[in-house]
This record gives C-alpha cells, sequence and structure tokens, in this order.
C-alpha cells in the first residue's frame, strides 16, 4: 500500500513551485494554489484509507495489446530533395530559427 507522507502547504513552498516553473503568482492566486494542494493531498490521504490488498497491480488499463506494422520502405527520396524546401540553403542539415533562448 502506498503512503503519502503529508507536507507542510506554505507560502515557501508555492513560492519553490513558482520558480521551479518560472512562473508568477499574485497573492490572491498563491492562496487558491493552496487550497487546491491541500485538497489533492486530501484526496491521496482518502486513497490511502482503502484496503488494497486483495487488488492486483497493473501495468496497462486494459488488456488491449498495440499492434504495430513492419516499417516498409516505399520511396526513397534523395538528401537535396529533401532538404529541397529548407528556409535555409545547407546541402546537409535542415536548419530553422532558434526558438529556445535563455
Amino acid at each position: 500500500m502506498f503512503y503519502f507522507c503529508p507536507m507542510e502547504i506554505n507560502d515557501e513552498l508555492i513560492d519553490k513551485l513558482a520558480m521551479l516553473s518560472r512562473l508568477q503568482f499574485s497573492e490572491t492566486e498563491k492562496q487558491e494554489i493552496k487550497s487546491d494542494l491541500g485538497k489533492m493531498i486530501g484526496f491521496i490521504d482518502t486513497l490511502n484509507t482503502l484496503d488494497t490488498s486483495h487488488i492486483e497491480p497493473l501495468i496497462h488499463i486494459s488488456n488491449n495489446v498495440n499492434i504495430l506494422r513492419e516499417d516498409e520502405v516505399k520511396t526513397e527520396i534523395s538528401r537535396s530533395q529533401a532538404l529541397k524546401n529548407s528556409p535555409v540553403d545547407d546541402p546537409v542539415f535542415f536548419k530553422v530559427p532558434k526558438v529556445i533562448r535563455k
């Protein structure tokens, strides 16, 4: 059985979560987040009261098996054909504008 170790939900925890997620919260939003986290932890505590000793652990929700087909090469194109529509002219790579900045 899974047992959750309760933690204190305080402004310091909310500030740390905001920093890690790179978000900013107003004081009102912080209070709402504290309330929501408290409800989530309460739900986990409720789940911990259930007797699951007779339930088999699941790897998947259903017994369905993913049926995959074999990869087949149907048509091939040359590297120059593949790169023909690239926005930047480079004989080896697709070059795209940088989208992640630090």
